[in-house]
């Protein structure tokens, strides 16, 4: 078993770090808020007072923090990572913070640490359940090294190297968006029309944002939106979105309407699901 150290501690960190902790690795960890380190040192986990602290001596260091600031801060404080990483260890990023920080944070880092990018799709129960997709982006000979403990969290894919599974990752999540507004704003045109919800959804169910439909239908039905991917974060993810196509100068028009939904709903409901999306579209209050 391995020496790992897992810092951030939210939702899907502290599922995932969980996930090592399951498969018997000697997990050290670490948070900004130190009180959600607490439900996994009670399994086993060791906690650490800072990124550094957590990184000395581990074998693999993982961060998984909600935005690139966040990432750069445990990176780069005088505390940080970077400070304390040296040759020979393993840094995996699997936060969404796009291509463009991870090149910033791999040009940071000290000479002969492996560092890859290894973002997940899906959410809190996939985390929990160790079926989240990975993708990863790293040189062949580290990304043999590290397989076994990402496969600690679900199927792994191989996208290409350093930068390419913030960059896979961004296209997908532009997808996700795209498809939670279509759905809102499906179900207003069929509203206008008269037609029953229910049928509605059922209809949509076999389209192509079926999958969609069926995963948010029932937060859809009950009006109730607790949270497996966070509104303020999907947020983020298409604000990504938009950043790197201005920055290729891109005209992604599609995916600029759909940010402006979450970027106008995320501020009234940031900790709500990314679903509550189809809420405000419709006009209706999302309730937690």
């Amino acid at each position: 078993m391995a020496k790992i150290a897992f810092l951030g501690l939210g939702q899907m960190g502290s599922a995932m770090a969980g996930r090592l902790l399951q498969a018997g690795h000697d997990v050290t960890v670490w948070n900004r808020t130190r009180e959600k380190a607490k439900p996994l040192v009670e399994k086993g986990a060791v906690a650490a007072s800072s990124p550094a602290e957590a990184a000395t001596g581990a074998e693999f260091v993982i961060t998984m923090v909600a935005t690139p600031q966040a990432l750069e801060d445990v990176v780069l404080a005088d505390d940080g990572l970077s400070a304390a990483l040296q040759p020979g260890q393993v840094f995996i990023d699997m936060s969404t913070v796009g291509p463009a920080t991870i090149g910033d944070v791999a040009a940071k880092l000290p000479s002969g640490v492996s560092f890859l990018d290894a973002p997940v799709r899906g959410s809190v129960p996939q985390a929990t359940g160790g079926t989240l997709a990975v993708f990863v982006g790293a040189d062949d000979d580290v990304f043999d090294r590290v397989r076994p403990i990402l496969e600690t969290f679900g199927s792994v894919r191989h996208v290409g190297g350093v930068g390419s599974g913030a960059a896979i990752k961004l296209v997908v999540n532009l997808t996700l968006g795209m498809a939670i507004v279509a759905l809102g704003e499906a179900l207003v045109l069929g509203r206008s029309f008269t037609l029953d919800r229910g049928m509605l959804l059922d209809v949509l169910e076999d389209s192509p944002i079926g999958p969609t439909v069926k995963s948010k239908r029932r937060n859809i039905e009950s009006g109730h939106y607790p949270p497996n991917f966070k509104l303020v974060l999907g947020e983020k993810d298409m604000k990504l979105v938009d950043d790197a196509a201005s920055s290729s100068e891109l005209d992604l028009r599609t995916a600029r309407a759909a940010h402006t939904w979450f970027e106008e709903e995320a501020p009234l409901y940031p900790d709500l699901d990314y679903s509550a999306v189809v809420a405000a579209i419709l006009g209706e209050k999302p309730l937690p």
